[in-house]
């Protein structure tokens, strides 16, 4: 069973399934995760996917899917290519953009910039709703459902194995085995706790950012004062990057001219960046370290994905 419940002997135990995406393989994914960064597509991506997976098995109106939610999600990134260039000589890193072809006199209309990635990754989607009777029937209806979508705005070329997995919290193999299949991979988290760092009491948000961002570069020289090399240090040990997790309403609710959905009410918002790591996948030892979420903080005008509570 997917909840806790006791068996024989008054043993209790946790048994969670697992819907594993691996191997997608992801064409032209929207690189900009925010108006700041680019990188990897945005949290907000990855959920609003699975969001609209799960939206879209509700609309097939099959019995036995019927009650089925995916509540969270952990991403591992296996091969990622930004479409970017750095000629010789170049200090900066430039776009490979996709122009407009030309008009009749011969001149390129104008274009928007896009920053885009080609990317392999696996997603791990707990699962609520799903037992032995209907896997196979969930599994089918998915690989359907994704053949048909897009995700993070690119196009989906290929799919590896979709596959539901099941883990006992209380056995470390079955838990292993389940994070195993996210290998070789990197897995992103939040670190949203070296932006609250004391240690940085009376800086700004972007301060904070950039203080675990930049790179620290000590010239060692030698006894007679000649440079034999470079030292690279960074206040936090890890690959850590900034993340786009979010977004922060500017205004009050209510409606606004040509708005997209006439139904519901719109906010001005900007993005929330905060600080990610990638990990690699065996080093976790607790699924729930890896899984992000949908939280809103009515108070404080904010949509988020977290990592944690």
């Amino acid at each position: 069973r997917n909840d806790r419940g006791a068996y024989g002997g008054g043993e209790k135990f946790v048994m969670k399934a697992y819907l594993l995406i691996s191997r997608l393989r992801i064409h032209n994914a929207n690189a900009m995760s925010s108006t700041l960064t680019i990188g990897v597509p945005a949290m907000t991506a990855w959920l609003g996917a699975v969001h609209a997976l799960e939206r879209k098995l509700g609309e097939r109106r099959e019995p036995a899917l019927e009650g089925i939610r995916l509540v969270r999600t952990a991403v591992s990134y296996h091969k990622t290519n930004l479409q970017i260039y750095k000629g010789p000589g170049d200090y900066v890193n430039s776009l490979i953009g996709t122009a407009n072809p030309l008009d009749e006199k011969g001149k390129r209309p104008s274009f928007i910039e896009d920053a885009r990635i080609h990317l392999s990754v696996s997603l791990l989607i707990e699962v609520k709703g799903v037992d032995q009777g209907n896997s196979e029937l969930f599994e089918q209806a998915v690989k359907e459902i994704l053949l048909q979508m897009k995700m993070a705005g690119g196009d989906i070329l290929d799919i590896g194995k979709i596959k539901v997995m099941y883990a006992d919290e209380d056995k470390h193999e079955s838990v292993r085995k389940v994070i195993s299949a996210l290998m070789p991979g990197y897995v992103v988290i939040e670190r949203r706790d070296l932006m609250e760092g004391k240690e940085l009491e009376g800086k700004d948000s972007l301060d904070r950012l950039l203080h675990y961002l930049k790179v620290h570069q000590t010239a060692e020289k030698d006894e007679s004062g000649k440079v034999t090399g470079w030292k690279y240090e960074k206040a936090a040990d890890g690959w850590i990057v900034p993340l786009a997790v979010g977004f922060k309403g500017l205004s009050s609710l209510g409606k606004v001219e040509n708005q997209r959905d006439p139904d519901t009410p719109h906010r001005f918002a900007e993005n929330v960046i905060t600080l990610g790591e990638f990990k690699m996948a065996h080093r976790f030892h607790d699924i729930d370290d890896m899984m992000w979420h949908y939280a809103y903080e009515e108070t404080n005008q904010l949509y988020l994905c977290k990592n944690k509570e």
